[in-house]
Order: structure tokens, then C-alpha cells, then sequence
């Protein structure tokens, strides 16, 4: 698809080229909390789970940098974009083979079954996978069907699916005001516009650095609080965001220094970065073999959230202007603040209702 966006003649080919990219690629996103669950127990998994996040958003941040500058080399321009990300790529695609192996517990208890069988000959080892087989028409059936029951039925999921995809989205609709915000108040290049985002990277590394305090607020309150102990700072990241919207909806005026708007950036990918690693943690923890189905229902509100903002972004900025859009965010964001409250003090009452985390609580007794 890198190929075709960067040989395309017009923006339609752009735009089915990105669709099809974009549809491809939500694969390995979904994934990852999945394989991290079957690796680390979760007392484990904070760390993986905490660079994972680190490479979902500071490449977010990475990536216009790069671009930017790019773009404004007159050798290069926007087409050399997509063919140094297709350079990127293909290069690991040849590595994945090599590099990924098969996770998912019941896999490898059926291989390890298989084994035995034609080491000693004795066919009573079989794991309980091979007794229930089913065809492969009913196995792309539940993974397309589970994840959006799971998103749908799962209050649980369905709360942290709506918070992140709103973040999600404001997060992308801040991504397209910046570069109509300082070029037109602070007269930014398209260089300099790109190096801005250099600011979710800042923002980024001081979430990494508040996930090892989570991690000892986890240890230190598990005994007693169970999975809840993740939600500890996304409570105060709850808090951060409006603040964070607040000041980069009121900052937006020519005679307040462009830094205001950096920071204010800053702690807004700061505290996604804190509730987006919540997210995954605490799913993963309470759907354990069905963490990907889980985790693959709320990218699908992320992702969709992440599409659909953009596209009236542009108008709403027009009519609006940029000081009371973004004030409409934070005010929205504000009412959303209760949800990491509600799951930590009430979520073992709400996951006692579920069947899928009823499940793995038992399991796990």
C-alpha cells in the first residue's frame, strides 16, 4: 500500500490506498495485548505492556517530525514519505518469521500433546483443543463476531472503549489543528509544524517513567484492590485531560507564547499515555485468554473514533473557532472523569455480572 500512495495520481487512490493500509495494519494493533497476556503473568506484564504503549504513541509523535521535514526538502517532498516507510517496513517483514512464534496457551499445549503422542506412542495425551475442533469458516466467525459482543455486552470494556475512543479522537483532531494553529498564529514552517510534535514525545516519555510508579501502586495494593490496582493513576489521569484541553483551547491566541500549547500537548499525551497503558493492563487482567477479543473491541471504538473526528474537524475549527472546539472537548472530557472512579471502587461488583471476566476470576481462584 506504501507503494501505491506513493506512485498514486490522485487523492481517491490515496484514500482506498489508506483504507486498505490502515485495514490491514489493525491486525498486529489487537494483537499485542493478547500475545503480552499469554507471555507475563500479570504481575508481569506492566513493563511490556508500558513499551508497547511507548511505541503506539510516541511513533504518533515521531512520525510528523520525521515527515515534516521531509516534506519541506524540495528532493524529497511528501512521496518520500511513504517510500521510507515502505523501506521500514518491508525490511521487517522479512524479520517477522524469524522473530515471532506462536503464544496462545492452547496452541502450544496441543503441540506439546503431539509431541508426547509420537515420542511414546501413547495417544491418550491430547489437549482439550484437539477434542473441540471446529472449521476455519466458524473461527473467523468469532474472531470478527467477539470482539464487537464483548464491546457491546461488556460494560466493563464498553466504558474504557468510550473513554479512549473520545481521547483517541480528540488526540488526532489536535494532530490536525497544529499545523493550522502555528502557521497561522505563530508562523510556523512546515518543519518547524513537524517538529512540534516533539512534544508527545516528551509527553510520552513521562508517561513511561509514571508507569513504574503504577507498577509499585499495583504491587503494593493488589492483595486488596485485585485488577482495579491499574487504574490508580489513569483516577488522576481522568483529571489531567480537561486541564490539559482547557489550556490548549485558551492558550490558542497569537499574544500567548507557542510553548503554552506545547505543554499543554504535553500533558495531554502524558495522561493518554497513563490511560491508554490502564486500558490494556486492566483488560488483559480481567478477560485473560480473551484479552485479544477485548482489547480488539475497543480498538475498533479507538480506531473509529480516530476516523471519523478528522473528518469534521476542519469545519468545526471554522465555525467555532479554535478556543471554544477545543473548550467543547475538555468539557466533554470532564464529564467522562467519573469512569477510572466507578471501575476502581465498584469494577469487581460490574465484573461479577460479566461471563467472560467471571470466568477468569474463577479460573484463577
Amino acid at each position: 500500500m506504501y507503494l501505491l500512495i506513493a506512485l498514486s495520481k490522485n487523492i481517491q487512490t490515496v484514500i482506498i490506498a489508506r483504507f486498505i493500509q490502515g485495514s490491514f495494519g489493525s491486525t498486529w494493533a489487537t494483537m499485542v495485548g493478547g500475545t503480552i497476556a499469554d507471555l507475563w503473568t500479570p504481575h508481569e506484564r506492566g513493563l511490556p505492556m508500558a513499551i508497547f504503549s511507548a511505541a503506539a504513541l510516541g511513533g504518533t509523535g515521531i512520525g510528523p517530525i520525521v515527515a515534516g521535514w521531509i516534506e519541506i526538502n524540495p528532493r524529497l517532498e511528501w512521496r518520500w514519505i511513504q517510500w521510507i516507510q515502505m523501506i521500514l517496513c518491508g525490511a521487517y517483514s522479512l524479520l517477522v518469521p524469524l522473530i515471532m512464534r506462536e503464544t496462545r496457551s492452547s496452541i502450544l499445549l496441543a503441540r506439546l500433546a503431539k509431541k508426547i503422542r509420537k515420542k511414546t506412542g501413547n495417544h491418550r495425551y491430547r489437549a482439550r483443543i484437539e477434542d473441540e475442533k471446529t472449521s476455519l469458516r466458524t473461527l473467523v466467525w468469532i474472531s470478527c463476531t467477539r470482539p464487537i459482543h464483548l464491546l457491546l455486552t461488556e460494560p466493563v470494556v464498553s466504558s474504557f472503549s468510550l473513554w479512549i475512543g473520545f481521547l483517541w479522537g480528540v488526540m488526532f483532531c489536535m494532530i490536525e489543528s497544529i499545523p493550522g494553529l502555528f502557521q497561522s498564529l505563530h508562523h510556523f514552517n512546515i518543519g518547524q509544524e513537524g517538529t512540534v510534535f516533539a512534544s508527545m514525545l516528551v509527553g510520552t516519555g513521562l508517561g513511561f517513567a509514571s508507569n513504574f510508579y503504577q507498577e509499585h501502586l499495583y504491587h503494593k495494593h493488589f492483595a486488596r484492590r485485585g485488577p482495579e490496582a491499574r487504574l490508580i493513576l489513569a483516577c488522576a489521569a481522568a483529571v489531567m485531560l480537561p486541564i490539559a484541553m482547557f489550556i490548549y483551547s485558551w492558550c490558542s491566541v497569537p499574544y500567548v507564547p507557542w510553548v503554552s500549547l506545547a505543554i499543554a500537548i504535553t500533558i495531554y499525551i502524558w495522561a493518554t499515555f497513563i490511560v491508554y497503558l490502564a486500558v490494556f493492563s486492566y483488560l488483559a487482567d480481567c478477560y485473560g485468554p480473551f484479552a485479544s477479543s477485548a482489547l480488539a473491541g475497543q480498538s475498533l471504538c479507538r480506531n473509529m473514533m480516530a476516523t471519523i473526528f478528522p473528518l469534521f474537524t476542519k469545519r468545526m475549527f471554522a465555525a467555532l473557532g479554535y478556543n471554544w472546539a477545543n473548550t467543547m472537548f475538555a468539557l466533554i472530557a470532564s464529564v467522562m472523569v467519573p469512569i477510572p472512579f466507578v471501575l476502581f471502587f465498584y469494577g469487581p461488583a460490574i465484573r461479577l455480572r460479566s461471563k467472560f471476566s467471571r470466568m477468569i476470576a474463577e479460573r484463577h481462584k
